[in-house]
């Protein structure tokens, strides 16, 4: 094995196969602050191996900062009850159940 083999062996051990799609899955979760220390590390090390990651989770950042801004009126009944019925209807949320935080706990370290 050669040195790189090595440590790319290593950086994937230790990043505990964290994948892209697993990390946006949970990335409120982290964000939050709600992942164990295990998650936690492993999702730092991601981090600094992914560009992807590290790019969605900034934007995550600015979506959150830029809805923090937003005023907080109410949102007119019609519209409310218009964005629900599309939701209820919407051709994704019914083909896939809704995530949990123990599925996602799951696929990111199914040895925890």
């Amino acid at each position: 094995m050669t040195r790189e083999e090595l440590k790319l062996h290593v950086i994937d051990y230790l990043a505990g196969k964290v994948t892209c799609k697993a990390f946006t899955e949970a990335v409120t979760d982290y964000l939050e602050g709600s992942l164990g220390f295990f998650l936690w590390v492993r999702f730092q090390m991601h981090l600094g191996i992914c560009v992807g990651c590290r790019l969605h989770l900034r934007q995550m950042k600015h979506a959150i900062r830029a809805l923090g801004r937003l005023p907080e009126t109410p949102i007119p009944p019609a519209v409310r009850e218009e964005l629900l019925e599309r939701f209820k209807n919407w051709e994704g949320s019914a083909s896939r159940p809704p995530a949990t935080r123990s599925a996602l706990q799951t696929r990111i370290d199914p040895d925890v």
